[in-house]
């Protein structure tokens, strides 16, 4: 043990600049998280509208397969939920990961 207090000592006395220039580092995390703030909401509301767009045409899409007699309307449909519900899942898991 007391051969390893010389060696913590120089580990903390050279790691003092390191802990100085961190500082600016801080604010420019405090600046990048504000701006992301800042565009997310603008962001996700243009994905929410850009799925709503997509759900629509994709329900006039199976709707005019199935009026025309398709079979195989399934897949389309599934393919279709999944991706609105994917773009609306979306926007709240980035909203839970940066805490907004």
């Amino acid at each position: 043990m007391h051969r390893c207090k010389p060696l913590i000592l120089l580990g903390l006395t050279l790691s003092l600049p390191m802990i100085g220039h961190a500082q600016p580092g801080i604010s420019d995390f405090y600046q990048a998280s504000s701006e992301v703030r800042h565009w997310y909401f603008a962001l996700s509301d243009l994905v929410l509208v850009l799925g709503a767009i997509a759900g629509i045409l994709g329900g006039l899409r199976v709707y005019t397969n199935w009026q025309s007699g398709s079979r195989h309307i399934d897949a389309q449909v599934m393919g279709w939920f999944f991706s609105c519900l994917f773009l609306s899942l979306t926007g709240a898991f980035l909203r839970g990961l940066f805490g907004l």
